[in-house]
């Protein structure tokens, strides 16, 4: 077996690397959202905000694929950790390759001088069978969500959307597509950060740490990607202070996907209803600006009660349930 590194400019390998996954995904589960050879070439290039991944390809002695490891390397925060996937080919599985790819992570990651490797993988016996045996420990759960907007009862959203403003008179919305205005920009860092306080369950991670330029770059990064970003912003009326936003992300190559980003609302605005607000407010926009639009995908922690609380309203189902596991070298 050979490992090598994939690069984005090698349009074969993309495309072996997705037909890999679609296998993997097709057996572990086949409803979870696979990138397409293109989308993976972005990932490579520019990652989520100008952080690009790396990935490794196994192959047999035939120079067929059979393994695909794929390593995420922060740069901007949590800088003593990498965070890895592993894919085996249903075909090549149980013949040494996943653990070929797990040593080879560690390996890179030693090179790279950081002592911590996280792992997902989808909550099934033996993926966790497989994690434990090689020394992880499994610390969070995370659980993929998908809304079909072709399903969704929009009398609901409107209702939740009127609920939402009666409890948030002190509060506007703005909406907002590409890159931020720039007069936005120092107090939206501010207000990304709110993340931070979802749960984290026993992941040994530190915060993220945004800056106006981590900002700009993933705007980059998903405009670079193809993808167009939408944005409601909740403000205090009387302060013009950013309260609550919400971010999706929209694919052009495949228009029916969008992927929810981020959802957040600063503390000292609680109380209020805000995240209810964004959330079916941004439906309601979606409706008319994206009409190609049928699904959006979300992931959160499973003990993130509040926020899972406001999507089961809004028609999402589970997807999938990911370990995530964390190894110190």
């Amino acid at each position: 077996m050979e490992i090598s590194k994939l690069l984005p400019d090698d349009e074969a390998g993309c495309a072996e690397a997705v037909a890999l996954k679609n296998s993997a995904a097709k057996l572990d589960c086949p409803e979870m959202l696979q990138p397409t050879a293109r989308s993976y070439a972005n990932m490579l290039r520019y990652g989520w905000d100008m952080e690009p991944e790396y990935a490794y390809l196994a192959r047999d002695a035939d120079g067929n694929a059979i393994g695909l490891l794929a390593m995420g390397v922060n740069l901007y925060d949590n800088t003593n950790q990498v965070w890895i996937d592993v894919d085996v080919h249903p075909d090549h599985r149980g013949r040494g390759v996943g653990s070929a790819l797990f040593e080879y992570a560690e390996s890179l990651t030693r090179e790279l001088g950081r002592d911590t490797i996280g792992y997902g993988c989808v909550d099934l016996p033996k993926a966790d069978a497989f994690a434990r045996r090689h020394g992880f420990v499994q610390k969070a759960v995370e659980v993929n969500r998908r809304q079909d907007l072709t399903g969704l009862d929009y009398g609901v959203v409107q209702r939740l959307y009127d609920d939402a403003v009666a409890a948030s008179t002190s509060y506007e919305l703005t909406k907002l597509t590409g890159p931020l205005p720039e007069e936005l920009l120092e107090d939206m860092v501010t207000l990304t950060s709110s993340i931070n306080d979802a749960p984290k369950d026993d992941l040994d991670m530190e915060d993220d740490v945004y800056s106006p330029a981590r900002l700009r770059a993933y705007e980059e990064a998903q405009s670079k990607s193809d993808h167009t970003v939408y944005r409601v912003i909740a403000r205090e009326k009387s302060t013009g202070a950013l309260a609550g936003h919400t971010v999706i992300s929209v694919e052009r190559e495949r228009p029916h996907v969008g992927e929810q980003h981020d959802t957040a609302v600063d503390r000292a605005h609680r109380g209020h209803r805000l995240g209810a607000l964004v959330k079916s407010a941004m439906l309601l926009w979606l409706r008319d600006t994206e009409p190609a639009l049928t699904q959006v995908d979300t992931w959160n922690a499973e003990s993130n009660n509040h926020m899972i609380s406001i999507n089961e309203q809004l028609n999402y189902r589970v997807i999938a349930r990911i370990l995530a596991y964390q190894k110190k070298l």
